[in-house]
């Protein structure tokens, strides 16, 4: 089912097309489709040891495949998880208009909410991961400052809150958001961010967090990487994971605001075309109000 009204048709047919002419010495793998809850690209594994990577829509298919690469080079020799390798930089074509990619493959697979069966050791996998990412000297860097202010997002929130009618409590959600605004702004230093720390975009190996895919050149609020406190770990592992990362008030408030708008956006926006998305916003929301709830 198609998740965005603008989405580009992406099939093997197209993706054979497309190597065939850009990357010849790969076009007679076996190519098929990887079943994926993302929503940013469509993945089909090649071969064995190989994934292609598509943009489903053209305004996200820009043309930062080679610097984001060189940018994952420079991390991976701070981080103890693995992150993607670029094989091959695809170019937009008259058929299709975006950049993409040829990674290499990484095995594992996505941490399920409420089925992870020690938390707590994946609480201590993503403290250091996240701690790790964060003290990463990057002067010097290309990154790409994100608002360090929820403010900026206040209209966003509530245009999707006002969509959340018999899906959440909306007076609740709305209360918890204006306690996440008026926390203060960051103001220390920009760290290098993931910014998007779901589960879709971790992978698990031998219940160990193994590799962090799909990444931009972010740097910015620490909080931001926070939120998948919300996302995968019970009350008593996000108060183990803030204590691992040293996180104080105002940075754990910002990023239970930012975990909720992710949340309030995704549930009416996915309901009906990914399940999962729609799943796992709706638990993020409810772990948040019952934090609210409790102080």
């Amino acid at each position: 089912m198609r998740m965005h009204d603008d989405e580009l048709t992406i099939d093997d047919a197209l993706v054979r097309r497309l190597l065939s002419a850009q990357f010849p010495e790969w076009a007679d793998l076996p190519v098929r489709r990887f079943a994926s809850n993302g929503t940013v690209n469509a993945l089909y594994r090649l071969g064995s040891s190989m994934l292609v990577r598509l943009p489903l829509l053209e305004q996200w298919g820009g043309t930062e495949v080679v610097a984001e690469d060189v940018w994952l080079r420079r991390l991976a020799g701070h981080l103890s998880v693995r992150t993607p390798r670029l094989l091959g930089a695809g170019c937009a074509t008259a058929e299709y208009p975006c950049t993409w990619s040829v990674l290499e493959w990484l095995d594992g697979v996505n941490p399920v909410p409420g089925e992870v069966e020690d938390t707590e050791r994946l609480a201590d996998d993503l403290a250091s991961f996240v701690t790790q990412l964060h003290a990463i000297d990057h002067s010097g860097w290309d990154g790409v400052g994100l608002d360090t202010s929820l403010m900026g997002a206040d209209a966003d929130a509530r245009y999707w809150i006002a969509q959340l009618s018999g899906l959440a409590e909306v007076d609740a959600v709305t209360a918890a958001w204006e306690s996440a605004i008026s926390a203060p702004a960051w103001a220390g230093r920009r760290v290098v961010l993931h910014s998007d720390l779901l589960p879709g975009n971790l992978l698990m190996l031998n219940g160990r967090l193994s590799a962090v895919i799909d990444w931009s050149r972010y740097i910015g609020d620490p909080a931001r990487d926070l939120i998948v406190a919300w996302y995968l770990l019970p009350r008593v592992d996000r108060d183990r994971f803030r204590s691992a990362v040293a996180a104080d008030d105002a940075t754990w408030a910002r990023s239970r605001g930012m975990a909720l708008l992710k949340g309030v956006a995704a549930l009416p926006y996915y309901r009906e075309t990914n399940p999962t998305m729609a799943d796992n916003a709706r638990r993020v929301i409810g772990a948040i109000l019952a934090d609210h709830a409790g102080g």
